[in-house]
């Protein structure tokens, strides 16, 4: 019997998930046509996938852990107004990189500031966050968000675009 994630577990992978996509990013050729090492996706495919995966992921924080943590742990109110304020200004990076004209040369400062704040984005969340809601919720409320989590994507996923 496969034991799933609690909700803590489920937004640490979607972090990994994160960090791979931005290798293969920085990785990637600048312009197309170019060769990468990535030798997958186009530069701006993968960029697509972030920004999807990374608006997807913030929702989900916002919805079913935010407010949990707000709540039930200590100072949460000042850690999770970190948080938002961080997926503001990640939200932000990823409006820029999508208002920008093909072969702009902007992408490559705006994805490293972007690849800077989301990697010290992600290390607060796993070193401050996710310890504190660990402490402060019972396993059993984790799993439960968690799997309140994978129904809510299960039905926006038997929704379709």
């Amino acid at each position: 019997m496969s034991r799933k994630p609690d909700i803590l577990g489920e937004f640490t992978a979607e972090h990994r998930a994160v960090e791979d996509l931005l290798a293969r990013i920085e990785a990637a050729p600048a312009r197309p046509g170019e060769s990468g090492r990535d030798g997958g996706a186009g530069r701006e495919q993968l960029i697509e996938r972030l920004t999807d995966l990374l608006f997807s992921h913030c929702a989900a924080e916002e919805e079913h852990l935010f407010p949990v943590v707000q709540h039930d742990v200590p100072d949460g109110g000042a850690l999770v107004f970190r948080c938002i304020h961080d997926h503001l200004a990640i939200g932000q990076y990823l409006a820029d990189l999508q208002a920008l004209a093909p072969g702009d040369p902007a992408p490559d400062t705006l994805l490293r500031g972007l690849a800077e704040l989301l990697r010290r984005h992600l290390a607060a969340e796993e070193e401050q966050l996710f310890p504190a809601a660990r402490k402060a919720l019972p396993a059993a409320a984790r799993t439960a968000l968690a799997e309140r989590l994978r129904a809510d994507r299960a039905e926006i996923a038997e929704a379709g675009p």
